[in-house]
């Protein structure tokens, strides 16, 4: 049985993706296939995928970090002050494109707001110094309720 045999020769396609990969190295097939459109050269995109696979240029997916199961319980209404607060962030963007962060921490009793600081980062750090102020101005609840951000799922914040 006679096959076909292509007579083209990849070796521009294999020096141009080399180059591309070393360049830009976390990058993948359609950025690479963009950059070399983009330069004025005509190769079939059919073509490019196959030298790229040959290659074994290919990423691996990056999966996200599950988050741990929690009980679900029906959430009750405190009869008297700080027995619960509830902490969250809020966030927003500035002009210059940064994003500023505000911590909130409430009493779910009276619903007054004890803390609330702005920063542009929040790390777990920071969380624990607000709450050991209000330690120190206010006491310590019976229950602290809060959602499974990072700064709340870190393991500095679940020591303390």
């Amino acid at each position: 049985m006679w096959y076909y045999k292509s007579k083209r020769d990849d070796s521009e396609v294999i020096g141009k993706l080399s180059r591309l990969a070393i360049e830009y190295s976390t990058r993948g097939f359609d950025e690479y296939y963009y950059r070399i459109r983009c330069e004025g050269l005509k190769w079939n995109r059919k073509r490019v995928l196959r030298v790229y696979r040959q290659m074994k240029l290919k990423l691996r997916r990056k999966h996200r970090k599950r988050l741990p199961g929690r009980e679900k319980c029906p959430l009750e209404v405190p009869l008297e002050l700080n027995e619960c607060r509830s902490m969250n962030f809020m966030s927003d963007s500035l002009t210059d494109g940064r994003t500023v962060r505000v911590f909130n921490v409430i009493d779910d009793c009276n619903r007054e707001a004890l803390a609330s600081d702005i920063g542009l980062s929040f790390p777990a750090r920071a969380v624990i110094e607000t709450m050991e102020n209000l330690k120190a101005e206010i006491g310590i609840p019976k229950y602290i309720r809060c959602d499974n951000g990072p700064e709340f799922l870190s393991k500095l914040f679940m020591n303390w």
